[in-house]
């Protein structure tokens, strides 16, 4: 069960959910990644590089970013240590794409756009960095491998992708996580599968690798989370 990727499509990339339904998992996901380790994770290896390297500017296009949610943890970032930043969610879908304007009206730094990330709307090194969050286990093996070389395309410096670590005890906290909080049978349902559909640390590394990602590595973060990093 645990030892290779699951295909198995999420409600989610299906469309089967009603509106009501996707306003609700708009908001939790941004729970989830509170509290299970996207924002410790993006802390831990963006922004500290930024802080040892002294960028007093950025730009930064965080690809499939749902609501924004990591946008916004960069944005306070950057306020609190007087850096100036541009920022750039970019989604497939139109309701994610106006939350991420919804929920970050105090951050005029933080703009929407609509795209596809198998074919980013971008010249090349447009951005200083890439990100994504919880996106590419959406995706078969051969497209996490496009997603990865545009996101290079685009990168000046890096790209850093944060995913899930395919192990059984992450599944079975996910389920005592949504227990607890009373997450929604969408969120619920689509999280455990999102777990089956993730990488193992050497699984992510062969996809960088034939991506021909320069000077890349993979990490695990606490709680569960993998982050490739490279060039």
């Amino acid at each position: 069960m645990y030892e290779t990727r699951s295909y198995q499509l999420e409600r989610i990339d299906t469309g089967d959910y009603t509106p009501q339904e996707y306003e609700i998992f708009l908001r939790e996901i941004g729970l989830v990644n509170r509290f299970l380790g996207d924002a410790w994770a993006l802390k831990k290896t963006l922004l500290r590089e930024i802080e040892k390297i002294g960028l007093g500017e950025f730009s930064i296009l965080d690809v499939g970013a749902g609501s924004g949610e990591l946008l916004r943890v960069i944005a306070n970032f950057a306020l609190k240590q007087n850096r100036t930043t541009k920022l750039f969610g970019l989604e497939l879908n139109a309701r994610s794409a106006r939350a991420i304007l919804e929920e970050s009206k105090n951050f005029t730094e933080i703009h929407a756009i609509r795209g596809d990330a198998l074919s980013l709307p971008f010249a090349d090194k447009s951005f200083d960095y890439a990100i994504c969050s919880l996106f590419t286990h959406h995706f078969t093996d051969e497209n996490v491998v496009k997603i990865v070389q545009e996101m290079s395309r685009i990168a000046r410096r890096k790209i850093y992708i944060i995913d899930l670590h395919r192990h059984r005890t992450a599944h079975s906290l996910y389920k005592i996580f949504c227990a607890v909080f009373r997450i929604s049978p969408l969120v619920r349902e689509d999280g455990a599968l999102s777990i089956l559909r993730s990488f193992k640390p050497e699984e992510l590394e062969n996809l960088a690798f034939e991506a021909k990602l320069k000077d890349f590595s993979v990490k695990r973060h606490f709680p569960f989370r993998l982050v490739l990093q490279g060039k």
